[in-house]
């Protein structure tokens, strides 16, 4: 099941702030879609297909700030130089916190039981600061600027 999914290119990870979390470029099962006031319900990061028991990849290099479990659900966080911190569940055989990881190395295990209700996904966040969450997916398909030409004279 997991060759199915189309490698990411080395020309596209380059062209990307962050490395996708699983094995090449994952279906996303749900979108970001947050609430519109900070307490309130919304969906708080991006839902990615998955397999129980594939690796779960850091997206970029940093340091692990939190490795536990929450709720009866396995969380890892990791916080990047830039400051924002991604975070990745439901998981289990998770690294420990205080380790230093690179782009895409293997933070835990992807594990069940977590909010999708048909398929295995890993629920992936970014947040800014103690709780300002932010799309992850920009950072991960990039943006690709075109740049045009201006009218002669100006």
């Amino acid at each position: 099941m997991l060759g199915i999914r189309a490698p990411a290119t080395t020309d596209q990870e380059r062209a990307t702030h962050w490395g996708w979390p699983l094995a090449g470029v994952p279906e996303v099962a749900r979108g970001f879609d947050p609430p519109a006031r900070r307490w309130g319900a919304g969906h708080r990061g991006i839902d990615l297909v998955g397999v129980v028991g594939e690796s779960v990849l850091a997206t970029d290099a940093g340091v692990v700030t939190f490795s536990g479990v929450v709720a009866g659900v396995g969380v890892v966080s990791v916080t990047h130089a830039d400051g924002l911190r991604s975070t990745y569940q439901p998981v289990s055989d998770r690294i420990g916190r205080g380790a230093r990881v690179a782009r895409g190395d293997r933070l835990a295990v992807l594990d069940g039981g977590g909010h999708c209700p048909i398929r295995d996904c890993l629920h992936l966040g970014a947040v800014r600061g103690r709780d300002t969450y932010v799309d992850p997916t920009p950072l991960l398909v990039g943006v690709e600027l075109t740049l045009l030409p201006l009218a002669p004279g100006r």
